[in-house]
């Protein structure tokens, strides 16, 4: 898999690593130490870091002191995990070591151990143990991810034999990058159109729909080749984020131009279906034949096992199933909570991949399931007027300090949305979380 984003293997701690380990290779034997940034350890865009490092060296200490407050990161039992520098990125210390006899062709061994907790615990630790003290764990480093985290390897088997989202979805990159949100984002579409020509609606964020002006002259990224299948005619889109670092919904369907930071920064698009490119100006009352954005290969391993015939567009014909049906299935798998709980140490490392239904029985259900989530989250649903909630008292609706107390969100010192369930709550701490996520 060629990665189209490299942009994090530009950061300095890398730069360090590598020319650190150049000196040690043209010495022929040595120790490379250091405490630095631990993304390297199960990112999978450093994959290719980690198998040069097992290449170049005879032994690897990966010492994990964790504190990720990006990633929300606390210890097994739920209590908190602190950083030792009290900064948002987590940490490691790194200690590998080259004697110059390991095998040309052979991988070095890799030792890992996890220190979570407190500040002050994991201090103490440091402070007390030594290399040989600390009761490390061998690490099966396996290709192609080489990671330096202990994982479920038959897991990750059975995953990686799941179907890869980038695969079935032919085309599908990052949203789009206006470049200047202030001055091409708004809430009113007529803020929009008394600048430029037409507006659009564009999924700025978890459910706020805004407009912008789709222009490939104007946005910084508009992703025309791509995005142009939301303009030319109806369509549906999964949004997903590749590396899922929060507890919350990491995918969420659209029917129109998304934002790169619709969900968290770097968030891609994966269009139901394609639209061919028009070259002139369309006749009135001309049909565009769109086309599935799908691999007519996968499709066809799906349809051998459930047994169905695939159709471009949904037919009301017995033992056929359309693109929709597929869309609604991955929707169904992915908000599932059982799925999410046994993965969800793969989900943080890359894109899902949706295992292949059991029957058809089975994917009928989950169809049914995914279509009704899919309807609630484009606000399509009779299920979306059921009101629970109220705003009771009158004022001036400016929002000040907001708080949760008693299933009341305050917005101020007099006015509060009632009954808001937890949850609820919760979801909304979550949205801001990847809010703070992308401003910075």
């Amino acid at each position: 898999m060629v990665e189209r984003n490299i942009q994090p293997l530009s950061d300095d701690y890398i730069k360090f690593i590598r020319f650190g380990q150049h000196f040690i290779d043209k010495n022929g034997s040595g120790v490379l130490a250091y405490i630095s940034n631990n993304s390297f350890i199960d990112g999978i865009i450093h994959r290719q870091m980690r198998k040069h490092l097992l290449e170049c060296f005879d032994t690897i200490y990966i010492l994990d002191l964790h504190g990720n407050a990006r990633k929300k990161e606390v210890c097994p039992d739920g209590s908190a995990d602190q950083n030792v520098f009290d900064i948002m990125q987590g940490v490691s210390i790194n200690i590998c070591v080259k004697t110059g006899q390991k095998k040309k062709n052979e991988l070095g061994r890799v030792f890992q151990y996890d220190l979570q907790g407190k500040r002050d615990l994991k201090y103490e630790y440091l402070n007390e143990n030594k290399l040989k003290s600390i009761n490390w764990k061998k690490l099966d480093c396996i290709k192609p991810n080489y990671f330096f985290v202990e994982k479920n390897n038959d897991d990750l088997k059975l995953f990686e034999s799941y179907i890869d989202l980038r695969f079935l979805f032919t085309i599908n990159s990052m949203g789009i990058a206006t470049g200047n949100d202030d001055e091409l984002v708004s809430i009113d579409k007529i803020n929009i159109e008394n600048k430029y020509s037409k507006a659009t609606k564009f999924y700025y964020r978890p459910f706020d729909i805004r407009y912008t002006i789709f222009d490939n002259n104007i946005l910084q990224r508009a992703r025309f080749k791509l995005m142009n299948n939301y303009v030319l005619g109806e369509n549906l889109g999964l949004n997903i984020v590749r590396q899922s670092k929060q507890k919350g919904i990491e995918v969420l369907i659209s029917n129109n131009l998304s934002n790169r930071d619709f969900i968290t920064n770097h968030t891609y698009n994966f269009p139901l279906y394609l639209y061919p490119e028009t070259t002139g100006q369309q006749i009135i009352g001309q049909s565009i034949e769109r086309a599935p954005n799908l691999s007519t290969e996968i499709v066809k391993q799906l349809a051998d096992k459930l047994g169905l015939t695939f159709t471009n567009e949904q037919e009301t014909t017995k033992d056929t199933f359309a693109p929709i049906d597929i869309l609604d299935y991955i929707y169904a798998v992915l908000h599932s909570p059982t799925y999410r709980e046994k993965y969800k140490e793969f989900l943080k490392i890359d894109f899902p991949r949706i295992p292949y239904p059991k029957d058809q029985d089975t994917f009928w259900k989950l169809v049914k399931l995914g279509g009704e989530l899919r309807q609630i989250h484009l606000l399509e649903s009779p299920v979306v007027e059921n009101y629970i909630t109220s705003y009771p008292m009158h004022g001036k609706n400016q929002v000040d300090k907001i708080k949760y107390e008693d299933q009341k969100v305050w917005i101020n010192e007099s006015q509060y949305f009632n009954k808001v369930p937890l949850i609820a709550w919760q979801f909304y701490r979550w949205l801001s979380a990847s809010s703070e996520m992308v401003e910075r």
